[in-house]
């Protein structure tokens, strides 16, 4: 639950940057964007950190080299963050991270399903781990691909 948190709290702070005066951040498109390329940063961490032993843990044994699986997972969800908050990269690095989500769900469920423990903690139930990822499916596909690109014009 806690790219959860990151992500909201985020989001929420990046709307009130965006209220109090940065311009780019005045829509609940662009936000969220900010909000979840912080949460994919958050939980790319988890890849390269003490968490590094439990993500592999996660990865259904059927996938080979797990440890490499594991770096190239955390890779592609900082790639895929960064590109969220490129105006020019935002669709392709939007549709990337939903593939990315799906690609991923698997690890997720049998993280639920073998009991596996994320610093010693259950893994997110099943069902709930599941709605998570279509909540994050869905937002990502609402602020980076369904979102108007704004016009970039150079000086301003």
């Amino acid at each position: 639950m806690a790219p959860l948190i990151v992500l909201v709290v985020v989001t929420l702070l990046a709307r009130l940057v965006g209220q109090i005066g940065a311009a780019s951040f005045r829509d609940w498109a662009a936000a969220t964007r900010v909000g979840l390329a912080v949460m994919f940063c958050f939980t790319a961490a988890a890849h390269f950190n003490s968490m590094r032993a439990d993500m592999v843990r996660m990865v259904p044994p059927m996938v080979p080299n797990p440890e490499l699986m594991v770096t190239f997972t955390g890779v592609c969800e900082i790639l895929g963050a960064i590109g969220l908050l490129v105006p020019r990269t935002r669709r392709v690095a939007a549709i990337a991270l939903i593939l990315f989500l799906i690609a991923v769900l698997p690890a997720n469920i049998h993280a639920a399903q073998a009991g596996v423990t994320l610093r010693g903690a259950p893994a997110t139930p099943l069902i709930p781990r599941v709605a998570l990822q279509v909540a994050f499916i869905a937002l990502v596909w609402w602020s980076g691909v369904t979102a108007p690109q704004r016009a970039h014009r150079p000086g301003k």
